[in-house]
């Protein structure tokens, strides 16, 4: 089964509440009516309702079984209004200008989220990439395990010409420009945890560079080596290789011959580029040049999924999206539990 196609059955085991902000868009209503009838997520739709009925009306679309949600008139507005506020007030927010910024889909979305009202959410079909990141980052949060937010691109190669099969995650190629020693690791141990979650497979990464252990002497490399030097250091049973060359990373043969200690074996499943311009690069030659099936920019590092569309996006795409956040979410609330049930295994009560 490709891997799409295992990430849509497992988002179809538990749905999860998934919160769409642009929703007066033709394409976002066609994508939620989609994953609704598939029984994949249980959407809800902020904004104008009355003009998200007649956008639905026009385009043929049926919204039976998707909440529709209106910032003006929503019961939930005070309290959002409030934790925004509390959030933003020792940043330089009055009361005014929270009042006003609720009101904005985007932002009453993400407070959804913030407050256990919805499990995820996406955007970025009409709305910027920076207005996306900015948002989720101040209304939703980094997660405590991580020092920044980065995303990736989940690749896909299914098709019959491709000798590599199955998926990859790209990281990151979409967000931070240059990432120093300790981003990159950040990117990295973010990269293996939405392998983890998203491929169902074991990560296995590979920070790439133009050297293969130390082949070539370079500022640039020093920085990749050092990146896998924290990394091991934070998760020392983590497969991972670095410094190393694209060919060293994915052709076992060429591992081999390259590499004396290596943990990956040229099996990567994570690729860990050095700059968001190696990345940006990679992910768009093998989707246009490769024939890969590229979905993203997907965000990481976050306390709750919230991740960004491109504005070019299909409502394919965004379909594909909204179940990648389902699993996202999932993910989120199985780690959640966990958290608990460790915290009452170890404060037994009487």
């Amino acid at each position: 089964m490709k891997l799409i196609n295992r990430i849509i059955e497992r988002a179809r085991i538990h749905p999860m509440r998934i919160v769409l902000s642009e929703a007066e868009d033709p394409r976002i209503l066609q994508a939620a009516q989609r994953v609704t009838e598939e029984r994949i997520a249980r959407v809800i739709l902020v904004g104008d309702v009355p003009r998200i009925l007649q956008v639905a009306a026009n385009e043929g679309v049926d919204l039976a079984g998707i909440e529709l949600v209106d910032p003006f008139t929503s019961p939930l507005g005070p309290s959002l209004f409030l934790c925004l506020f509390e959030l933003r007030s020792g940043k330089g927010m009055t009361l005014d200008e929270a009042k006003r910024e609720v009101l904005k889909p985007l932002c009453f979305a993400n407070l959804m989220v913030r407050l256990g009202h919805a499990d995820g959410s996406v955007s970025g079909a009409v709305n910027t990439t920076a207005d996306v990141v900015r948002t989720a980052i101040q209304i939703i949060g980094i997660d405590p395990s991580f020092k920044l937010v980065s995303s990736f691109f989940l690749m896909m190669l299914c098709e019959p010409f491709h000798t590599l099969k199955g998926g990859l995650i790209f990281s990151d190629c979409g967000l931070v420009v240059d990432p120093n020693e300790d981003e990159l690791a950040q990117i990295a141990m973010a990269a293996a945890d939405s392998a983890q979650t998203l491929l169902m497979d074991e990560p296995r990464v590979a920070m790439l560079s133009f050297s293969t252990s130390g082949s070539a002497r370079h500022a640039a490399v020093d920085k990749v080596v050092e990146a896998t030097r924290l990394v091991r250091q934070q998760r020392p049973n983590l497969a991972i290789d670095g410094d190393v060359q694209l060919d060293a990373a994915l052709v076992a043969e060429i591992a081999e011959r390259k590499i004396d200690h290596s943990n990956v074996h040229g099996r990567a499943n994570v690729l860990i580029f050095p700059s968001l311009e190696a990345g940006n690069i990679s992910y768009k030659l093998a989707e246009r040049v490769g024939g890969a099936k590229a979905i993203g920019p997907l965000l990481q590092g976050l306390r709750k999924p919230a991740n960004d569309l491109s504005r070019g996006c299909s409502a394919e795409d965004i379909y594909y999206v909204i179940a990648v956040t389902v699993v996202q979410a999932q993910a989120t609330l199985d780690a959640t539990q966990a958290l608990a049930d460790s915290r009452i295994d170890n404060h037994p009560s009487c």
